[in-house]
């Protein structure tokens, strides 16, 4: 404030507009921009007292960890090697068909939950929550479900992933629907145009690329997704993980992790080519 007292009436004026947001701020926002962190600090500790957290077991563990890692090396198939790719390829299976299973579906959906196609507002409102609810639910509690539904096996994995994803991608789908530009259905419908054939020859050239690219992502992200909830009974290479680890064959184990990375990367390779191709030609027309 001294510094203020030497400056000239103008310069006064041009520093307090610069910093009137600082140097008006009330004791009230003051107090709340304090209040934040230290509440958000406070209830992580009260967490950790609450859970009960043993944090002396972490030495221990970590020593018990090491040791099941060094059970991992060399890595072995066992004697079983067509059994981990039968079930690496009951994985890809998995995926594959859960995830196109899901886009299939998802596809219609997002029109009717898409603000620019839905045909009113109650049908978008009850559309949208509707995916909320499905999404809400992970593919692994899903595959827990359908387990029980139609008995173990990659069938029940599928399910559980279609399900799943169906949630997810009609969200997705619908707001790239919304955002598409207006222009070229107000083109098709100027010209005599049904509105049927404004969202086909308007709309679905501009999202059907990008549609393809998320259908591609989630392929690659449910193969793993596919590995985990194979550990509940629903196929793939995630049950043999799942057998091998409770039987303590930590070499096998090993074995079929690098089965995992390896297949994730080349799956991830290709769609990365597939998207980029995709949206090259999208970015040409």
């Amino acid at each position: 404030m001294s510094a203020l007292r030497t400056m000239r009436p103008d310069e006064v004026k041009a520093v307090l507009e610069r910093h009137h947001g600082l140097l008006g701020e009330t004791a009230s926002s003051r107090a709340l921009r304090y209040a934040v962190p230290l509440g958000m600090v406070g209830l992580t500790i009260f967490a950790v007292w609450w859970l009960a957290i043993p944090f002396g077991q972490i030495g221990p563990g970590l020593a018990l960890l090491g040791k099941f890692v060094a059970l991992m090396f060399p890595p072995s198939t066992g004697g079983h090697l067509d059994l981990l790719l039968k079930a690496m390829g009951e994985t890809l299976a998995i995926a594959l068909l859960g995830t196109l299973t899901a886009a299939v579906v998802a596809v219609p959906i997002s029109f009717l939950a898409a603000s620019n196609t839905s045909p009113g507002a109650l049908v978008r409102f009850a559309i949208r929550r509707c995916l909320d609810t499905i999404r809400s639910i992970d593919a692994l509690i899903w595959a827990l479900v359908f387990v029980g539904v139609v008995g173990l096996g990659p069938f029940a994995g599928i399910l559980a992933i279609a399900v799943s994803d169906t949630g997810a991608l009609g969200k997705l789908f619908s707001e790239v629907i919304e955002s598409a530009d207006e222009r070229a259905r107000e083109s098709v419908v100027a010209s005599g145009g049904t509105s049927f054939l404004a969202v086909r020859f308007g709309l679905l050239p501009q999202v059907l690329p990008i549609i393809a690219g998320q259908v591609l992502y989630f392929i690659e992200s449910n193969v793993r997704e596919a590995t985990i909830i194979g550990i509940v009974g629903a196929g793939g290479i995630g049950l043999q993980l799942s057998e091998q680890i409770r039987t303590y064959d930590f070499d096998q184990v090993a074995f079929a992790i690098i089965m995992i990375l390896i297949t994730v990367a080349i799956i991830d390779w290709i769609s990365g080519k597939l998207r980029f191709a995709i949206i090259g030609r999208r970015a040409v027309v």
